[in-house]
């Protein structure tokens, strides 16, 4: 019998833990081994290679090094058998200087973009205000830009949302077509809005579509994820140890205004990595971004 979606994010750990293995057999098989983990050294990442190697000892896993990861997760992909490192074709200095600071959200930041770019007056009121539906009458906001968020839309600070492509998805695309090899991709779907979205519409293993890739963790939750590394006993990488709780681009400054004050990513970066965190705020000039961003020193 078919498994609800929602009953399978109820699911105990073990049920999940045989899940996701057929998940990767399946594709494993569908591509006769032709296959990669993406590996970013966190720890959501780390637990998909384990299960995979159990499973199919040589496969490969591929790690994009944006020259934005803590110098302590490099070391630990390192650290592993096996792993091809991927470089993107511009530096983060490059990208902020052309595309500009990743700020607020991935959306809000594209809406503030496009709403910026534009030549139809049509277009940015839609990304300012929204517009009523014809059909429904009920406005839609979606793609647009916060009210709260409109004061960065009108200053100089340019903002965008081109990061993760320039960092994460251009250089994975370029492996795709030399090798031919598709991805597994440790995402779960209660990490953000757009990835629940795509989970009620997709599939976990993703055959037919356009960029076919396999997310078997998709139905895991943060708390499947620590149990499983208690009850396994899987390695995490040093910034875990330091009270990071997330290990991706060091730089990002997506949600921040959701962390505590003077309990932010950046404050820990400052006590942390403080060559790191003067670079950014300084040499980069994340501290007049964050300033218009948070209205607050960072």
């Amino acid at each position: 019998m078919k498994i609800n979606k929602n009953e399978l994010l109820e699911k105990p750990l073990d049920q999940k833990i045989q899940k996701t293995k057929t998940l990767i057999m399946d594709w494993y098989e569908q591509f006769d081994g032709n296959v990669y983990v993406s590996f970013s050294g966190g720890k959501d990442s780390t637990i998909l290679l384990q299960m995979v190697r159990e499973l199919y000892p040589d496969v490969p896993a591929v790690f994009a090094n944006t020259g934005l990861e803590f110098p302590e997760i490099v070391s630990f992909v390192k650290s592993f058998d096996n792993v091809e490192i991927l470089k993107p074709k511009m530096t983060f200095k490059e990208t902020l200087e052309k595309y500009g600071f990743p700020i607020i959200s991935k959306n809000v930041s594209m809406a503030i973009s496009r709403a910026r770019n534009t030549k139809s007056d049509e277009v940015r009121r839609f990304r300012l205000f929204g517009r009523i539906d014809k059909i429904t009458g009920r406005k839609k906001v979606v793609g647009t830009v916060p009210k709260k968020w409109h004061h960065i839309y009108e200053s100089d600070l340019p903002v965008t949302d081109r990061c993760c492509y320039v960092f994460k998805k251009e250089p994975f695309k370029r492996y795709e077509k030399k090798t031919g090899r598709k991805p597994f991709i440790g995402t779960m779907a209660r990490e953000s809005m757009n990835r629940a979205i795509s989970y009620r519409q997709g599939e976990c293993n993703e055959f037919n579509s356009k960029n076919p890739k396999s997310q078997p963790l998709m139905f895991w939750t943060d708390d499947d994820v620590w149990k499983y590394i208690r009850d396994f006993n899987v390695k995490l990488a040093e910034p875990y140890r330091l009270g990071y709780k997330r290990t991706g681009c060091v730089f990002c400054a997506y949600g921040v205004h959701l962390e505590k004050e003077g309990e932010t990513r950046f404050d820990l970066l400052k006590k942390t990595h403080p060559k790191l965190y003067y670079y950014c705020m300084d040499k980069l000039g994340f501290r007049k971004a964050l300033g218009l961003y948070l209205g607050r020193d960072v």
